[in-house]
């Protein structure tokens, strides 16, 4: 075991507190001053007051927002692991001529600048799709989300195909299960903790997203991150963004909660 004297365990400890520091005392300052009495966000707070979460949690505006942010995402996110789960067996367990391309393009999305693929849509759907006819709307939203969220999903799912032994499957048909069951009984076990884990992130990266939205969102929708944003430059209604992240905050730990529910029940079988 790797022993450290007293002085690099401090230097250590002096380092962790300062990163955290600065990870966290944000997130505190945005907590409090959902509290803020005052009709402007600032440090300190002069006082308390339930006024700015009173009407957030009222106002129409932040509800729409909401429904918007989590249709989209739910929709997108079950169409990654459809996808992606389906690209991940493909280029796992078959070999076909230009695998690697057909890797490199399912990838390719989440490691494009999101202003460039919010561009290149918005111009599909309004300059191609639209003369043609074709009114994508609300579904454009949805499919542009999908498109980076599929690799999540992917990522995910082909790290794990990629551990598991092929012979399980074999195995399993020769003992008379069909190729339904198979998948069931022993394939879907073995991957279950990264799909779900594929399927979270994309949720979270899907609900989260600002840039791709902000050039295909149909003309009077937001989502919530939309919303949070054109707020901002209005002063007097900052603390009621401050209580829609405070509630972001604290519903951002269900998933972390689940995932590391699902690892360690994965972890001990």
């Amino acid at each position: 075991m790797l022993r450290l004297n007293r002085t690099t365990r401090v230097a250590l400890a002096v380092i962790t507190v300062i990163a955290l520091g600065f990870m966290y005392i944000p997130l505190f300052v945005i907590v409090m001053n959902s509290f803020n009495s005052s009709r402007v966000s600032g440090w300190p707070i002069p006082g308390f007051s339930l006024e700015w979460w009173g009407k957030a949690l009222t106002n129409p505006a932040v509800h729409a927002a909401l429904l918007n942010s989590v249709i989209v995402a739910s929709v997108a996110t079950v169409f990654a692991l459809l996808l992606g789960t389906l690209a991940a067996f493909a280029l796992q367990r078959f070999r076909f001529f230009g695998k690697q391309t057909v890797n490199l393009l399912i990838v390719l999305p989440i490691t494009l600048p999101g202003i460039v693929t919010g561009v290149a849509l918005s111009n599909t759907y309004f300059q191609v799709l639209k003369p043609m006819g074709i009114n994508v709307g609300y579904w454009g939203m949805i499919i542009a989300h999908a498109t980076f969220c599929v690799v999540m999903v992917f990522n995910n799912v082909i790290a794990r195909l990629r551990r598991m032994h092929p012979n399980l499957d074999e195995a399993s048909m020769d003992l008379g299960a069909g190729i339904g069951q198979t998948f069931r009984l022993v394939t879907f076990p073995q991957f279950r903790s990264a799909f779900i884990a594929g399927g979270l992130l994309a949720f979270a990266l899907s609900f989260d997203e600002i840039v791709v939205t902000i050039f295909t969102a149909p003309p009077g929708v937001e989502t919530l991150p939309l919303w949070i944003m054109n707020q901002m430059a209005r002063p007097n209604e900052v603390n009621q963004v401050n209580v829609v992240a405070t509630v972001m905050i604290l519903l951002s730990l269900i998933p972390v909660y689940i995932s590391q529910r699902v690892s360690a029940v994965t972890d001990a079988k």
